[in-house]
């Protein structure tokens, strides 16, 4: 693992062990306190407290057309995407989305898949505060705000959502929705702009795998059909 990754990992457990010490001698105000100065507040990092809509996407698989695109496998999956787009699997214990891409000027897509129950392997904290699958992981973190931090579990989940929000461009306008596709259904943040677009997509499967999607679209080229048609193609290589 890269000195960065187990800086960012360190960084966690000293907040999380100090988050401990808090919610025992203090309280809900003061735990809120500290995780905003430690991360930030909806003012400095606005994305922290953009939520998924309620409103669950459902595209239709069969008004999807991936028929001009090109197919790439890699050694843990393989993916589908439109022509113009570089596309590189990534390892978790890269921070790509926050570090390197933003030096990329150009339109490139990132992909990631792990195993079932990888988070609540990786972060042992998520199952004494109840977690059990990928999905259950998911879906706390995105639904975390720092201005809601009531307790030990809401400041994990805030900070895991610092981590997991990739750079996507102005966060003033950034969108955070839910969605289902075949056997696929997790959180989309994207951010639609004249010059380039942002999408990142967090998933699991049925069988509680999880997939990535980050894409730096530049000219602004894609929709949110292309994104649903680019996460069809998705497939885990044993």
């Amino acid at each position: 693992m890269s000195n960065k990754a187990l800086k960012n990992i360190s960084i966690a457990i000293v907040l999380l062990v100090a988050l401990a010490f808090i919610i025992k001698f203090g309280g809900p105000q003061i735990l809120r306190q500290y995780i905003s100065v430690g991360i930030g507040d909806c003012k400095k990092i606005p994305i922290l407290c953009v939520v998924p809509n309620d409103e669950i996407l459902k595209p239709e698989i069969d008004k999807i057309s991936t028929k001009d695109f090109v197919n790439y496998i890699f050694p843990k999956m393989s993916v589908s995407a439109p022509k113009g787009f570089s596309v590189v699997q990534e390892m978790i214990k890269k921070y790509y989305y926050k570090k390197n891409l933003k030096q990329s000027a150009d339109s490139i897509i990132y992909v990631l898949h792990e195993e079932k129950g990888y988070f609540i392997e990786l972060f042992s904290d998520a199952k004494k505060l109840g977690v059990k699958d990928n999905f259950e992981f998911l879906r706390r973190t995105f639904n975390a705000r720092p201005d809601e931090i009531k307790n030990l579990s809401d400041a994990f989940f805030v900070i895991m959502k610092s981590i997991f929000i990739p750079d996507i461009g102005n966060q003033k306008n950034a969108v955070m929705t839910q969605f289902r596709l075949g056997d696929k259904y997790g959180y989309i943040t994207y951010n639609l702009a004249k010059d380039v677009n942002y999408f990142s997509c967090d998933m699991t499967t049925d069988t509680d795998a999880y997939f990535k999607i980050y894409i730096k679209d530049k000219g602004a080229k894609l929709t949110l059909n292309d994104l649903f048609a680019i996460i069809t193609t998705l497939a885990k290589i044993n």
